[in-house]
């Protein structure tokens, strides 16, 4: 095998395929993509630089599905600078493919997110940030009395002449709504014939209307636990008899996916571990729902976009209203996130990764490209520490975090 001079061969550490870990393989990457998943051979193809592990982890690239921000700055600041930021600081915390994720707004507000998030992806292929591979529509259609620590003046009800604005733009790939707003199977079915995938989020919905919102099309739950109805939220809503909620519905339906904030702050390790062996690892995600302070001093900071949010409370650990009663998104990276659920789970490592990378590279429809070390697909890949944490983070390739330390490396030249 001849590979190109920009070809690099991964060995000498456990490396983590989509459904095991293996100790006895090496990747081989040519031309930004993995040729190769093969057993260790004393052979090395001309051309390649071996990089050897060293007992460190190698994993995919992670693929974040619902992210605001990061760096000092959130995607709804709605420039390139700003959108960059954010891709730049989840590189560093393994994320290399994510879905920029809006919150509640205006339609200009919206607007200007989508065009500065197209300028990022158009920009070229990306060397030192995340890949962006399309946007989270979240906010506005949330219900009034679940808005979270999101501007609750910019909430609204789904309107056809709105959101066929933002399908049209052909960067939508996720799209939530909640359940029992008026319209909401109307968009739901929208999103489906623009091949989005479905969530519901930010929702104070009965099981019957969860039960019509997956007759439209909806499969996943945005953040399981947080801002999603219950049986006690929805006692004053629907009185008596208690109904079931969100939670049942996600819980029983075996095609509904969802996702978790394993951040140490928003979830026990009990809940963790309970979503886990519920759902598994195949419709479980990992998910940062990280704001702007991620990687930023503890203090006040700005929910979206910075000429309107509203303020919340970073304390060092996660976002919390200014009253301290409340949550406002997380304060990490997919990392932490990794590490958190590594150990509520009992070390299921490969199911731990699987639910960082493959499976929200399913849900979201780019599991061909990413999400998994699998020949043929980007070499996005992640070098771990034994203990988790993150070394260096390549893309495509090429290293775009992190270092390799010289003694690592060998060359093999064309004879």
């Amino acid at each position: 095998m001849t590979l190109a001079n920009d070809s690099l061969i991964f060995q000498g550490g456990p490396i983590v395929l989509a459904d095991r870990v293996v100790d006895d393989h090496r990747v081989v990457v040519s031309g930004g993509r993995i040729q190769a998943v093969e057993k260790d051979r004393k052979t090395v193809p001309r051309n390649a630089t071996v990089i050897n592990l060293g007992g460190a982890l190698l994993t995919p690239g992670m693929v974040d599905i619902h992210v605001h921000g990061g760096g000092g700055a959130d995607f709804m600041d709605a420039t390139p600078d700003a959108v960059r930021t954010v891709c730049q600081t989840h590189l560093r915390h393994g994320t290399t493919t994510l879905f920029p994720t809006t919150t509640t707004g205006t339609i200009e507000q919206l607007e200007s997110m989508f065009a500065a998030c197209r300028t990022i992806m158009q920009s070229g292929e990306p060397t030192d940030h995340s890949r962006i591979a399309g946007i989270h529509l979240y906010g506005p259609y949330f219900a009034e009395d679940k808005v979270g620590c999101h501007k609750k003046d910019h909430t609204r009800t789904p309107d056809p002449k709105e959101y066929r604005r933002y399908f049209k733009s052909g960067l939508v790939k996720i799209a939530t709504c909640a359940a029992e707003l008026p319209g909401a199977s109307v968009f739901y079915r929208a999103a489906a014939r623009n091949g989005c995938l479905i969530t519901c989020g930010h929702s104070n919905s009965t099981y019957q209307e969860m039960a019509a919102a997956f007759r439209a099309g909806m499969r996943h739950v945005d953040h399981f636990w947080c801002v999603m109805s219950s049986v006690s939220s929805l006692r004053p809503r629907c009185g008596t008899p208690m109904q079931a909620g969100m939670e049942q519905f996600v819980l029983v339906e075996p095609e509904m996916s969802t996702e978790v904030i394993a951040d140490g702050s928003h979830l026990s390790d009990d809940l963790l571990n309970f979503a886990y062996r519920m759902k598994s690892a195949k419709k479980l995600c990992l998910v940062t729902d990280s704001s702007r302070a991620l990687d930023q001093p503890p203090g006040r900071y700005k929910f979206g976009p910075l000429d309107d949010g509203d303020w919340f409370l970073n304390d060092g650990e996660v976002g919390r209203t200014l009253d301290g009663k409340n949550l406002a998104s997380s304060v990490a990276g997919m990392d932490r996130m990794i590490r958190t659920m590594n150990r509520a789970n009992g070390g299921a490592l490969a199911d731990t990764i699987r639910m960082a990378s493959l499976t929200p590279a399913e849900l979201a429809g780019v599991a061909d490209e990413v999400g998994s070390i699998e020949t043929g697909k980007r070499a996005d890949l992640v070098i771990w520490s034994p203990k988790l944490q993150i070394r260096s983070v390549f893309l495509g390739g090429h290293l775009a975090h992190g270092r390799i330390p010289s003694k690592t490396l060998a060359t093999v030249s064309p004879k």
